[in-house]
């Protein structure tokens, strides 16, 4: 009975974490995010369409709420550089949004670009 118990409740925990790792992976991964951020910036001023390939908005720039509003609406026209954000993937841009987030100005751990 007690066996029977301890798996019941291991095979639990394992389904909760399980369940709880594929909703974590909608939000897209922040490091690839502030990669793919910086590669949108060096890619337009190789291009000559911005000055500095220093992304103009660091992720403290707005908070959690801020950047879920301007991903769920799609609004990049403040970041300039439309080329390059239209050719952004779905993944891509799931991976910049969970940077900007994971890092806004009243998250845990704000950051600026650097």
């Amino acid at each position: 009975m007690f066996k029977k118990g301890l798996f019941s409740v291991t095979v639990l925990i394992f389904l909760i974490s399980a369940i709880g790792t594929c909703f974590a992976l909608d939000m897209g991964n922040d490091r690839k995010g502030k990669y793919t951020y910086r590669k949108v910036y060096k890619a337009c001023n190789a291009r000559g369409e911005v000055d500095s390939a220093k992304p103009p908005i660091s992720p403290d720039a707005k908070t959690q709420a801020q950047w879920t509003r301007a991903f769920e609406k799609k609004d990049f026209a403040d970041f300039g550089c439309k080329a390059e954000w239209d050719a952004l993937s779905a993944d891509e841009l799931a991976d910049i949004y969970a940077y900007l987030y994971s890092h806004a100005a009243d998250s845990p751990s704000p950051a600026k670009c650097k």
